[in-house]
């Protein structure tokens, strides 16, 4: 089954055609970053005429790199949210046309739930599973217990992920987007150095990274703006270690108390060099404290950990397609006429 996603939540145009929600035949994307680096962020009206002029370009590259014509395809999959409002009607409006005009099924599609799925392209990795999901908007811990069958165990209440690593790339003057930044600057850094940072005790499997960020900020009006400036990769290195050291510390404890010993991060944070290194060294070495360790002796086996390839980690079309293939396929054949029903809404703040 040849499924068309198209993706346009923030402020990137993507289309891509994915086989059977594995294969990937195109993955298409026009990336904003340029356009908004001199405001330091997203400007919503801005991106949404971005997506206009360029969404047409993007989903025609991709059907060309394929191979194929829009008669060759079996659904269409877009994003509803969550996103911004502007850039979600774009891509919803041109989907909505295309499935009219060719007479294909339209297929709703949550881009987190495409976050999630971006673990099934080019793997053969199935449910049931624990999933760190860690993006700009979103920190959360789901246990995916089928394709379609997902639970939330525990979210931010605060910042999430991505807006501790946006705002303290700021307090650090690094240039927009403030993460990958962030990540290559922590790269260069010390682990030797006296600087570490606390991890929040929140109850559950909830987060806290804002009080992170003000710690960053108390370390620059202790030690100076001078010596701030001088040892910023090394405070960089302690901010990124004590979030990695979070979500490693919230996820075993959802394994003990779910017994599940399948681990998968995603969300654009997972492109992040330290949580995949921490993640893929305490999972493959087993390096766990005496309550895991007791039972993963129980299950006979130790905890093992996927994330996807680095292109599918960001916002991309491949994996919207994928959420759409299992979407479209969890529904039984009778039932699937409601993917003709062209009248999709947005949903800006969709968990």
């Amino acid at each position: 089954m040849l499924i068309l996603g198209i993706e346009s939540s923030c402020d990137e145009s993507a289309a891509s055609i994915v086989k059977n929600g594995r294969e990937v035949l195109s993955n298409v994307l026009y990336s904003q970053i340029n356009e908004h680096k001199d405001w330091g962020g997203v400007i919503p009206e801005y991106a949404s005429r971005l997506h206009y002029e360029k969404i047409h370009t993007v989903i025609d590259s991709a059907l060309k790199t394929a191979k194929l014509n829009f008669e060759d395809i079996d659904a269409i999959a877009v994003t509803v949210g969550p996103g911004l409002m502007g850039s979600l009607l774009i891509g919803v409006n041109v989907a909505q046309t295309l499935a009219w005009i060719y007479d294909k099924p339209l297929i709703p599609v949550n881009h987190l739930h495409g976050h999630i799925c971006s673990n099934f392209l080019e793997s053969s990795l199935e449910p049931p599973f624990l999933c760190m999901l860690v993006s700009g908007g979103h920190t959360q811990i789901i246990t995916v217990n089928d394709y379609n069958e997902m639970e939330i165990l525990g979210s931010s209440i605060d910042d999430a992920v991505g807006e501790a690593f946006d705002k303290t790339a700021r307090l650090l003057d690094l240039d927009y987007p403030g993460g990958p930044e962030l990540d290559k600057l922590a790269q260069t850094g010390s682990e030797n150095k006296l600087y570490k940072f606390p991890i929040s005790n929140v109850e559950g499997f909830k987060f806290s990274f804002s009080g992170l960020k003000t710690a960053v900020l108390r370390l620059k009006e202790k030690i100076g703006e001078e010596k701030f400036t001088e040892d910023k990769a090394d405070i960089a290195f302690a901010f990124q270690n004590c979030i990695a050291e979070t979500l490693y510390q919230k996820i075993n404890k959802a394994i003990i108390e779910t017994n599940l010993d399948t681990v998968v991060i995603a969300g654009g944070v997972s492109a992040n060099s330290h949580i995949r290194k921490v993640f893929q060294e305490r999972f493959s070495s087993v390096k766990l404290n005496e309550t895991t360790a007791q039972d993963v002796v129980s299950r006979l086996q130790p905890p093992s950990c996927h994330m996807p390839n680095l292109k599918y980690c960001t916002d991309n079309a491949a994996m919207i397609a994928s959420a759409g293939y299992f979407k479209f396929m969890s529904i039984n054949e009778k039932n699937r006429e409601q993917f003709h029903n062209y009248s999709l809404n947005t949903f800006p703040k969709l968990t």
